[in-house]
């Protein structure tokens, strides 16, 4: 019996390390897909259509949200992202797993949908000012982003209690490395009961056949 793939859920507050530690993990991980998100917000000068954002008009997206072409959607700085439904239901069919760098309010969506497909870790950074040092380092945000960034992380953290595993993105080294450990400890769980149940179904049926 296949293992169903698992929706792996990476969420943080912008600046603290996410998208880095989501891109990483997919490149060292050949049985992972990382789930391209689509997006009405503009493309940065670093990123690239369909690498790291399908990047559509708003008339679209609300188009694939009316349509339920969508898992999830989310307005996030004004912006809107979301999960298209397609890609993500033929990969955990077919035993895949999914990674998603998405906020806690896409989360939230998944978890009403498809929870027992779902592990979630949110990432912390390790203090405000270090946020803060991070999204000045970017350079691709205005002051004025980078303080409504800010005042949304604020709103953002407390929605750690909502997920399966927190991380304290001191090191981005160690991060990348827990995360890992996480992934493997539920892939491992998730192949250990798909095991017990194509057990308990065989044991079923030779209980049926002793007691007819």
């Amino acid at each position: 019996m296949r293992r169903r793939g698992i929706m792996f859920v990476v969420s943080s507050p912008s600046g603290a390390g996410k998208t880095t530690l989501t891109r990483n993990l997919a490149n060292a991980d050949r049985n992972l897909t990382l789930s391209i998100s689509v997006t009405t917000r503009p493309r940065r000068a670093s990123e690239v259509d369909g690498v790291h954002y399908h990047f559509i008009s708003k008339a679209k997206f609300a188009a694939m949200r009316r349509s339920d072409k969508l898992l999830e959607s989310a307005n996030v700085h004004g912006n809107f992202y979301g999960t298209p439904r397609r890609p993500v239901e033929r990969a955990l069919n077919a035993g895949r797993d999914m990674l998603f760098d998405i906020d806690w309010q896409g989360a939230k969506q998944l978890y009403e949908k498809m929870r027992a497909d779902v592990v979630s870790v949110f990432v912390l950074p390790p203090s405000a000012r270090e946020l803060k040092a991070r999204l000045e380092r970017r350079a691709e945000d205005r002051g004025d982003v980078i303080k409504r960034r800010l005042r949304n992380a604020a709103k953002e953290i407390p929605h750690w209690e909502e997920y399966d595993y927190v991380l304290i993105n001191r090191d981005l080294d160690r991060s990348f490395r827990d995360l890992r450990h996480i992934l493997a400890a539920e892939r491992a769980k998730r192949k250990g009961r798909s095991r017990f149940v194509k057990a308990t179904r065989r044991l079923l049926v030779e209980l049926k056949n002793l007691i007819d």
